[in-house]
C-alpha cells in the first residue's frame, strides 16, 4: 500500500461538528457588534482557525475584540455539544476497517479537539496524536499542521493520506504533498461541496464513511499500478 498514516481532520469529518460550530461563532460576533450568519461564517471561516478568523475581523472592525472572546465562543461551543454533538456516521464503524496507524490534524485548539472527540467516545482511538493549529505558525490552508502531524508521526509527507472537509484542509495537505479523499456527507455540507473539494486538489469525494476503508485501498493499489 502507498501510504503509512490516514489524517483526519476533526470537525466535520470525525464528528457532525460543523453547524453547531458556526452557529456559536455567529452569536457570538453578533453580540459583540459584527452581525453575521452562520452561513457567512460557513463561508468565510471553515476548515480555519479561530486566531485567524479574529484577526481578519478585527481588521474590519478597527478594534479588538474582548480578549476573553475566544472563551465566549468556546464556551458556547461546548454547552452545544454536550446536549447535541453526533460522531459523524458510520465513522466508528471505518475506523476499525483502517488498519493504518491514524492521527487528528484539526484547526481547533486542544481543549475543543479533545472535548468533541470524548464527547462522542472516539478520543481513545486516536490519543496521543491529536494535533492542533496552535502548535505552528500558519493554520489551514498552509501546510504548516500537516508536516507537523506528519513530522511528529514519523511519517514522509508523501506517504500521508488525509481525509478532510474543507477547502482549506484540502488546499494545506496538498501543499504538504499529501493525497487528499474530501468528505461531503456532514449536515453542514452543499450540493456543490464535492466539487469545490475536487477542485481543490482532492483526489476524490466521498459522502459516506463506510466507503472509506475500500477507497484508502483503491488509492493505494492505482498508485502501486501507476
Amino acid at each position: 500500500m502507498q501510504f503509512d498514516l490516514t489524517i483526519f481532520d476533526c470537525d466535520g469529518v470525525l464528528v457532525d461538528s460543523e453547524v453547531i460550530s458556526c452557529r456559536a461563532h455567529a452569536d457570538t460576533l453578533t453580540r459583540h457588534g459584527y452581525p453575521i450568519t452562520s452561513d457567512q461564517v460557513f463561508d468565510r471561516f471553515l476548515g480555519r482557525s479561530m486566531r485567524k478568523a479574529t484577526l481578519e475581523i478585527e481588521a474590519e472592525l478597527g478594534c479588538r475584540l474582548p480578549d476573553d472572546f475566544h472563551t465566549q465562543v468556546y464556551a458556547e461551543i461546548f454547552r452545544l455539544f454536550a446536549a447535541s454533538l453526533e460522531a459523524t456516521p458510520h465513522i466508528v464503524e471505518a475506523l476499525a476497517a483502517i488498519a493504518l496507524p491514524v492521527c487528528v490534524a484539526s484547526s481547533g485548539p486542544p481543549e475543543k479537539i479533545s472535548t468533541s472527540l470524548n464527547d462522542v467516545g472516539l478520543y481513545g482511538r486516536f490519543a496521543p496524536h491529536i494535533f492542533s493549529a496552535v502548535q505552528v505558525p500558519n493554520g489551514k490552508p498552509a501546510p504548516d499542521l500537516f508536516l507537523f502531524a506528519a513530522e511528529r508521526t514519523w511519517t514522509s509527507p508523501e506517504r500521508c493520506l488525509v481525509i478532510e472537509d474543507s477547502v482549506a484542509g484540502v488546499t494545506g495537505a496538498r501543499a504538504a504533498g499529501m493525497t487528499v479523499l474530501g468528505y461531503h456527507g456532514g449536515s453542514h455540507c452543499r450540493p456543490n461541496t464535492a466539487d469545490m473539494l475536487r477542485a481543490a486538489g482532492a483526489a476524490t469525494t466521498f459522502d459516506d464513511m463506510r466507503q472509506l476503508p475500500g477507497l484508502i485501498g483503491q488509492i493505494g493499489a492505482a498508485a502501486l499500478a501507476g
